[in-house]
């Protein structure tokens, strides 16, 4: 047992092989490097296995009487701020002799800015020179949920790689629940003439959404022959990536992993969701937990270790109730988009 503690990784899921195995390399990579004297476990909330309550019961087995839980995602929506607590809090409540601490989104950083840069970079060097960079758009393509201010979150990266790298206009576009879509967001943003976008997906990891804003970029570039379109890569295992997490970590014990709760529409009378202040904090993946992903087996689940208690353990430190009708609002438009994506 690592004398400095215990740190389960936890990802979203995802019926896509390629997303959980790019999660796994990454969990991988950080055992060998920022984790390597924690014990480390990882699980998933949707899909594959394994399941968080199997990473928690592992760290338990190894004798650690304090685990430190990372979400493995990139802004605090509902899964942040409700579907993984519930997990953290029953596990929790269920062994009152070990301290679970909670951890937050990797949200808006400059380790997360700085990777973005060097994915955007890399894709403009695959093209000449010949379109300055102040008469290129770029598009930024985010997640896309029910929370209002994971939503603008997007907005706030947007401007900030427009100012730091000298794009003539940023627009933004999500791939799933809310609005502008990539294709509507794009075929809009045509009307501004500008000759070049680069289309940047803020996401984790690989999965169906990424291949849908790459297909959506495709469809519009055959409809604009004269505009060149530029598909960036998305986040995956940039160094400053596995940074960002590290630092999530070492904010727990200094006190300083306070999530932005200002905003959240659990906790004020957000416009137009009025109605979700004080909500019951529970999780609403039991039904999709451990199931299997495409490519594998069907595993049953049965994991509802039972929920919706409290939330102030102190151990995510944002105590608001939260409700249910987050990212994959089982609206279905999306196939179960975010589903499909381990970290978006």
């Amino acid at each position: 047992m690592s004398p400095k503690g215990a740190v389960m990784i936890c990802g979203h899921g995802s019926r896509d092989e390629r997303a959980v195995s790019q999660f796994n390399a990454m969990v991988e990579t950080m055992k060998q490097t920022h984790l390597a004297d924690y014990d480390v476990e990882s699980g998933f909330l949707e899909f594959a296995h394994p399941i968080l309550r199997d990473g928690f019961e592992k760290l338990k087995a190894m004798g650690h009487k304090k685990i430190y839980a990372l979400p493995g995602m990139l802004f605090a929506a509902g899964h942040v701020k409700n579907d993984l607590p519930s997990e953290v809090n029953n596990f929790a409540n269920e062994n009152p002799d070990i301290d679970v601490k909670f951890g937050r989104d990797l949200a808006i950083d400059p380790k997360l800015l700085s990777a973005a840069k060097d994915r955007i970079e890399e894709a403009l060097a695959t093209v000449d020179d010949s379109i300055a960079r102040e008469d290129t758009l770029l598009m930024v393509v985010g997640r896309g949920t029910n929370d209002p201010d994971a939503n603008s979150n997007v907005y706030k990266v947007a401007r900030m790689l427009q100012e730091g790298l000298g794009f003539g206009r940023t627009e933004i576009s999500y791939s799933g629940v809310t609005h502008p879509r990539v294709n509507a967001g794009l075929r809009e943003a045509m009307k501004l003439g500008y000759k070049r976008v680069v289309v940047f997906p803020y996401f984790l990891f690989a999965g169906i959404l990424i291949d849908r804003i790459y297909t959506h970029t495709d469809e519009v570039a055959a409809e604009f022959g004269d505009v060149e379109f530029i598909k960036a890569g998305y986040l995956k295992d940039h160094p400053m990536v596995l940074a960002s997490f590290a630092e999530r970590l070492a904010e727990i014990d200094t006190g300083d992993n306070n999530m932005n709760c200002q905003l959240c529409k659990y906790r004020e009378q957000i416009i137009g969701y009025e109605g979700d202040v004080g909500t019951p904090q529970v999780g609403h993946h039991h039904h999709v937990m451990g199931i299997g992903t495409d490519g594998g087996h069907s595993h049953g689940h049965g994991h509802g270790h039972g929920h919706g208690h409290g939330h102030g353990h102190g151990h995510h430190h944002h105590g608001h109730g939260h409700s249910h009708d987050h990212d994959h609002g089982h609206s279905h438009d999306h196939a179960h988009d975010d589903a499909k994506s381990t970290g978006s």
